[in-house]
């Protein structure tokens, strides 16, 4: 994507965003509404118990359906790194998997010819084959979906503005719904049924859900491109055996997973529950849309503040300071009764911190990346970031069962209104959507404070350390012969920032100083641009993309180090356009930093260069130690030894 226009950047981005909007729409509607159909629509008052048993097995094959697809999901993320078309890996399994899920989803909210009274067994099997087939193949677009970020550009300036357009349209994707779902089924039904409309408005409102999600994902397989690259080529593939490896061998990872897990099921039986809570005990369904337009507005607005407060207080704050807020919302939710004022206020104190803890726990996640590598000289990353997702799903499927479970227990299924439901029903209900996901959400919190404990403080430590470690199994485990250039004995090694030269022992960083890091020299940087000083290999990238390791073609280790603490910025005015693996010509710009930035956070912007095997070399010297330089000039001339 490096070579398209801005032009098409641009249509590349909102139709990746677009493609977000619909996804999560769909996702949406699946997790919350369908259940809303199943219990309140698919049966009537008449079909007595057998209507509600006939609820409970479905919620029951819903439940267990969704666990069973958790397994597979391994098997499918192979099957998408192993596709090879004239359209790439992802895209055709984007636009497969958003077809067939939007076909089903759309009969799935039916009763299919009347089989679900006619003949419920039929209809049960065929339900379950339908539910499992659009399962497999939404996950087929999803794992697609999240997955192409890498493939659509090798930019990271690109990357993160696509990301962020993907972010912006997930969370009004996820939102929209609310806010439609009530306005559209009342438009399509024949029977208004105290503002819950009727089995035809609910069929309209899942057409249109579907047509939106699969016209999406034609709109990212159209204007989106795939970039190949070696460094897509022989990732790791992620199974359940691996992924319980992987949580097994990092303490930070497993509780952080089983905090996420309890904390990620609670929040999704409330929010499941709201409009349950709108139908059957304030008795406005119409209401809800307002919810709806408050969630999609807090949603963003959290997005975008979370990086300032992160900085401000700590992300270890944050999540503190949102669970106490979410707690908060959740109590005032239980005693809001039939105050729509109080219940709104309720529920958007309640929505406020959910993406806020989401972000907190996905940047220790990506933290917990280095963490392990540090521990056990692995880095683990593809099946590290698989987990999350993994326990989001599972949270899906418990929130379902207990969804489920709740309408019957409560009286809140075929065509009841909430005249209908008693107050023993009523505290069933609310022993349910309040009471059972605060205690999960206290005992992930418990979890979080007392046993995850890596933040931005020893996360930047535990890069440090990889810095100074990150040459050593690349030095003894090459072969010559694996080498480009092996015969080549000697490189030209080039500055790689323009600006003053001077010695290393001179910088205020005691490991560059000692020469612990190697021997090397360091630069004021006159500008921000940091470039290849030889023709090589990208052996090391930071997450804080302050620092790169490089091999050249003939072996030679060379570490390029921009600043002094930067590490503790968190990437924060870097861009990074080389990634691990990539192969770089003498001269190609690696990384851009705004000094401005630098200097504002408190820290040194000297950039540092060192040589991490001077052992392999006959002479090491650099001139010259001093004045002004303009990278491309010639620093030295490094020998092989015989």
């Amino acid at each position: 994507m490096e070579n398209e226009t801005k032009s098409q950047k641009m249509k590349s981005r909102l139709a990746y965003s677009f493609g977000a909007f619909g996804h999560d729409a769909f996702f949406t509607t699946l997790s919350t509404y369908f259940i809303m159909f199943v219990t309140s629509q698919l049966f009537t008052k008449s079909d007595g118990a057998q209507g509600a048993r006939m609820i409970g097995i479905i919620t029951m094959i819903i439940f267990i359906l969704r666990f069973v697809e958790l397994a597979i999901d391994p098997l499918i993320g192979n099957a998408i790194d192993n596709t090879q078309s004239r359209w790439g890996h992802f895209k055709p399994w984007i636009v497969v998997g958003g077809t067939v899920g939007s076909v089903v989803l759309a009969i799935l909210f039916t009763n299919m010819g009347g089989l679900n009274t006619a003949n419920p067994i039929l209809y049960l099997i065929i339900f379950a084959i339908l539910y499992i087939t659009m399962d497999v193949f939404y996950s087929f677009k999803d794992v697609g979906f999240w997955s192409m970020i890498p493939a659509i550009s090798f930019d990271s300036v690109e990357r993160e503005k696509t990301a962020t357009y993907a972010r912006v349209g997930s969370t009004l994707g996820a939102n929209i719904v609310a806010i439609v779902v009530m306005p559209l089924v009342g438009l399509f039904s024949v029977e208004s049924n105290h503002g819950q409309g009727d089995a035809r408005g609910w069929f309209a409102f899942g057409l249109i859900i579907a047509l939106v999600s699969w016209i999406s994902a034609l709109a990212v397989g159209l204007w989106t491109r795939e970039n190949d690259s070696q460094l897509r080529k022989n990732k790791e593939k992620t199974t359940v055996r691996d992924v319980f490896k992987v949580l097994g061998r990092n303490d930070q990872l497993m509780w952080l997973s089983l905090m996420y897990g309890l904390y990620t099921s609670g929040i999704a039986i409330t929010n499941a529950l709201e409009f349950y809570y709108f139908t059957y005990i304030l008795g406005k369904p119409k209401e809800f849309t307002y919810l709806g337009f408050i969630n999609a507005v807090i949603g963003i607005i959290a997005v975008v503040a979370f990086p300032p407060l992160a900085k401000k207080f700590s992300r270890r704050k944050v999540f503190f300071l949102s669970i106490i807020v979410m707690l908060v919302g959740m109590a005032l939710f239980t005693v809001a009764g039939q105050s729509l004022a109080l219940v709104l206020i309720a529920a958007g104190l309640f929505y406020v911190p959910q993406p806020l803890i989401f972000l907190v726990v996905l940047m220790i996640l990506s933290d917990s990346v280095e963490y392990g590598q540090l521990k056990f000289g692995h880095r683990d990353e593809s099946l590290t970031l698989s987990v999350r997702p993994l326990l989001d799903k599972m949270g899906g499927a418990i929130a379902n069962g207990i969804v489920g479970l709740t309408a019957v227990m409560a009286g809140m299924t075929a065509g009841a209104t909430a005249s209908d439901v008693t107050g023993h029903g009523q505290l069933v209900f609310k022993l349910m959507m309040f009471g059972l996901p605060t205690l999960m959400v206290l005992a992930g919190t418990y979890i979080f404070f007392k046993k995850v404990t890596l933040d931005e403080t020893e996360h930047a430590e535990i890069v440090k350390q990889l810095e100074q470690t990150w040459h050593e199994h690349l030095d003894s485990g090459v072969a010559p012969a694996d080498l480009q250039a092996a015969s080549v004995a000697t490189t030209d090694f080039l500055v790689p920032v323009s600006g003053t030269l001077q010695p290393l022992d001179q910088v205020n960083e005691r490991t560059f100083a000692s020469g612990q890091m190697g021997p090397g020299f360091a630069i004021k940087p006159a500008d921000g641009e940091v470039h290849a000083p030889f023709s090589g290999t990208v052996e090391a990238t930071f997450p804080t993309r302050h620092a790169i390791g490089l091999r050249s073609d003939n072996g030679i280790l060379a570490l390029i180090h921009v600043g002094i603490g930067t590490i503790m910025m968190d990437g924060t005015g870097f861009v990074q356009y080389v990634n691990r693996g990539d192969h770089v010509e003498a001269g190609q710009e690696l990384i851009e930093f705004w000094a401005p930035a630098i200097q504002q956070a408190g820290h040194d912007d000297t950039v540092m260069v060192v040589i991490a095997n001077p052992e392999k070399l006959t002479d090491l010297t650099f001139a010259p130690t001093s004045g002004e330089v303009v990278h491309g000039d010639q620093i030295a001339q490094l020998r092989l030894k015989d």
